[in-house]
């Protein structure tokens, strides 16, 4: 498929979402209607209003204006006795995407496996389906308008078991997965695929307050990080300096600010020396959760080489930030974090493919092969060496 139908294919998709917005709204209201009202995080996942919309046919338009991310020379060689090796980019082939709640993936995720010439399979879980099915409809819909085979994007209405079977290699053949989700699922797809597994692991962002932070910029910035408790950006831990003027203080106005948009906040032992306005943190194990709840853990560091141990032992990966005046310090502390995206005086909320000019996101990968971050289109690609030559042999 050249890239003048796929970028087609994401225009009429566009369109029909924009159409048929009432009915996308409808057929979501039905899905949240079986939804545990006593979930926020569920809710705020499967729950699709205007906005969303809106931010499903946004993602559609800038992916379609991005760059093919197919057929880039990645080298060339010209050998001296004429022979032409290339080594270019090519899609995947078949990618399938194993997801909890969120809609908007069917959607945003599949754009950016098609925009890089992918073949997708979309396993939604089945608390989202009828809005899953409904835009399997529309993608097809958009895919046959253009001359494209509609099962080049396909959702699985399938059942648990099947989808054991499915990861399994013993249903469907595909290339690559990417499974998002919880631990569990990762974990499971990670045992059990006979393909290669891109990981888009937990969050467990931390944020470092510096000895030489303007407070009012740290405050904003951890506000901010728990804006959202749904996502995986979302900021769990609170590291602060020893050494923070004003610290007693300082921490109060932290608490205070969190405590105003209902985050239930933790601390260590140090922590609890300065203010009796948060629990105790009972279990160290609760350095190494991801939230994705109206909570926080603060605990206080002697200088910033123990902020960045505690970082690299206990986050996932994904995100981490500083907020300092100092440059060497922020440039030591984004050198040796170990994390998929790190910060300087800024919120890990950022860390996502919209924000980051991918036009949207397929995951956030927290390993190290063969991308890491936010994934767009230009990740989703593998190599292919491509030689010419005029009857050439080697003997």
């Amino acid at each position: 498929m050249n890239i003048a139908t796929r970028n087609n294919i994401l225009m009429s998709l566009m369109r029909k979402i924009e159409e048929c917005d009432a009915d996308i709204l409808s057929a979501n209201a039905a899905d949240l209607g079986e939804c545990p009202p006593d979930d926020p995080v569920i809710i705020d996942r499967l729950k699709v209003d205007n906005a969303k919309v809106a931010a499903m046919s946004d993602s559609l338009r800038r992916v379609a204006a991005s760059a093919d991310p197919v057929g880039r020379v990645i080298s060339s060689h010209l050998r001296t006795d004429g022979l032409r090796i290339e080594n270019k980019t090519v899609p995947f082939g078949t990618i399938l995407i194993i997801y909890e709640a969120r809609p908007d993936v069917t959607i945003e995720a599949a754009a950016i496996a098609l925009k890089a010439g992918n073949k997708v399979l979309l396993k939604g879980g089945k608390e989202a389906r009828r809005t899953n099915l409904l835009l399997e409809r529309l993608w097809h819909e958009a895919l046959i308008e253009n001359d494209a085979d509609p099962e080049f994007v396909r959702y699985l209405d399938i059942s648990r078991e099947e989808t054991r079977d499915l990861i399994a290699g013993s249903r469907e053949k595909f290339d690559a997965v990417i499974p998002r989700g919880g631990e569990q699922l990762i974990d499971f797809v990670l045992r059990n695929s006979k393909a290669p597994v891109i990981v888009s692991g937990r969050g467990n962002n931390f944020l470092y307050i510096d000895r030489d932070a303007d407070i009012e910029m740290a405050i904003r910035i951890a506000v901010d990080g728990k804006s959202r408790l749904s996502v995986c950006n979302a900021l769990d831990k609170i590291l602060i300096d020893k050494e923070l003027p004003d610290a007693a203080k300082s921490i109060e106005r932290l608490v205070g600010e969190l405590s105003a948009i209902g985050i239930e906040v933790f601390g260590d032992a140090k922590a609890l020396e300065l203010t009796d306005r948060i629990l105790p943190l009972e279990d160290d194990d609760l350095w190494y959760e991801e939230f994705l709840a109206p909570k926080i853990v603060i605990g206080i560091v002697d200088n910033i080489s123990e902020a960045i141990s505690k970082i690299n032992k206990y986050s996932g990966g994904h995100s981490a930030s500083i907020v300092t005046a100092d440059g060497e310090a922020a440039d030591r502390f984004l050198d040796q974090v170990d994390c998929a995206a790190v910060y300087h005086n800024a919120s890990t909320r950022f860390t996502d493919g919209g924000q980051f000019g991918l036009g949207a996101e397929i995951a956030i990968s927290t390993q190290k092969l063969h991308s890491r971050g936010p994934l767009g289109a230009e990740h989703l690609v593998t190599n292919k060496w491509f030689v010419y030559g005029d009857g050439h042999v080697r003997n």
